[in-house]
């Protein structure tokens, strides 16, 4: 997910030397179809402790399979990885592996260089995974991260103002009258926050009030939005918020301020991922985990995995990479990956190992985020929707600001995002 950083990954990442899986109990893999050593080059987009995790691995695989050495060079983070593939596409030199946002699959699925991987992504994985590397019917990627979205709570500030902590059944207008309860303004203290620079966190946390209505990003004609009428009513949601000066609107990229105001106390409750846990729980807060709000009362979210994109140097190159992302996607290593890199388990096989089961012990509210992949969408992997995004962040930040009714911002998203999407890809 582009607005993440990798360093809110870290909540997950261990401080101690991680144990890798012994070949024994590795899952068993067919020898690539080479004559000889062969190198596959990976762009991993990691730092600090991801890096080290993956270097871990590495050595393992290479350990088991000795006829193939994983080059993890390309030392570019992930937020600036499609700008170099994108390049190194058009100069005709590129990797064999690259760590690919799920939102800049579609994009980068276009060239001919991306190597279908349908014989490698099969049902393993969550629902979730395995929609955000399918690009029209065609699995083009596998996955390697996954999260999720729920609403963290301030236990303290709905004890001070008599609110009981919501449950899985309370709805948006719930959410809507908790917000201006808990909210002070003579404090200083907000009921929720919304991201308000206008960039993909101010749009992403809209998509599941949208889909438990029933729209789609893209409608079913393929040229036009799918939301049309639920985003009104989305957008209704955030123009009443805005009304009962109950959300704190933070207009920096990043949403840095409003995860610092909710760990200062001065928010109450905050729609988020579990990469912000560990900052939550430095900062000391007694907090409340919650699937998000509904209006339907079936249960819903969003996740925003991200790839490994393999991209097609040739049959021996291609045949290794494949080797290498069976074996590092497998539950015994993907438990080392999901506790040592950040990564929600890729798999309910994965999530039943008892490494990952002492991480939910040891992370209060972690079990919530990993539920909720039951019933998790993930965005249009569609080449216009970078477009489209912009066009719905505008119309969140208008409302926001109290400079368009919802019916109003959406007709102008509506013919923003429709433009975009006409235009033959």
């Amino acid at each position: 997910m582009r607005v993440r950083t990798l360093t809110r990954r870290g909540f997950l990442r261990g401080t101690a030397a991680l144990a890798l899986v012994p070949a024994a109990a590795a899952c068993a893999e067919a020898p690539a179809a080479t004559s000889g050593p062969v190198t596959v080059e990976m762009w991993h987009g990691q730092s600090d402790t991801g890096l080290k995790v993956l270097k871990q691995l590495v050595a393992a695989f290479q350990r088991e399979h000795p006829d193939i050495r994983i080059d993890l060079g390309g030392g570019v983070l992930a937020d600036a990885m499609l700008q170099k593939v994108t390049a190194a596409l058009a100069s005709g030199s590129y990797p064999d592996i690259a760590y690919i946002f799920g939102s800049d699959l579609a994009s980068i699925a276009r060239s001919p260089r991306v190597a279908d991987m349908g014989d490698v992504v099969h049902g393993q994985f969550w629902k979730p995974a395995l929609e955000a590397v399918t690009v029209n019917e065609r699995v083009r990627a596998v996955p390697a991260m996954l999260d999720s979205l729920a609403v963290a709570c301030n236990r303290k500030l709905f004890q001070q103002h008599g609110v009981p902590l919501p449950d899985e059944s309370w709805r948006w207008q719930d959410f809507v009258d908790t917000a201006r309860k808990l909210t002070d303004r003579n404090q200083g203290q907000f009921g929720t926050a919304w991201p308000g620079a206008g960039d993909e966190d101010t749009v992403w946390r809209i998509w599941p009030m949208i889909w438990d209505l029933g729209g789609a990003i893209v409608g079913q004609d393929g040229r036009s939005i799918g939301f049309a009428d639920s985003g009104v009513r989305a957008l209704e949601v955030i123009r009443k918020l805005a009304a009962d000066r109950s959300v704190y609107i933070d207009p920096k990229p990043g949403s840095e301020q409003m995860y610092q105001a909710f760990a200062s106390g001065r928010i109450a409750m905050v729609p988020t991922g579990p990469w912000q846990l560990p900052d939550i729980a430095d900062a000391g807060l007694d907090y409340h985990i919650v699937p998000l709000p509904t209006f339907t009362g079936k249960p819903i979210t969003i996740s925003g995995p991200d790839t490994w994109t393999v991209f097609d140097n040739g049959d021996r190159r291609l045949a290794a990479a494949k080797t290498f992302l069976r074996w590092l996607t497998a539950p015994a290593q993907d438990v080392v990956w999901d506790v040592g890199a950040g990564s929600l388990p890729l798999s309910a096989e994965s999530q039943r190992l008892p490494e990952w089961q002492q991480k939910t012990q040891d992370t209060a509210g972690l079990s919530v985020f990993v539920k909720s992949l039951e019933n998790s969408h993930v965005r249009a992997n569609h080449p216009a929707y970078p477009q489209v995004s912009q066009a719905v962040a505008a119309a969140i930040v208008s409302v926001l600001l109290g400079r368009a009714t919802p019916a109003d911002a959406m007709r102008d998203c509506a013919s923003a995002a429709n433009a975009a999407l006409i235009i033959p890809r």
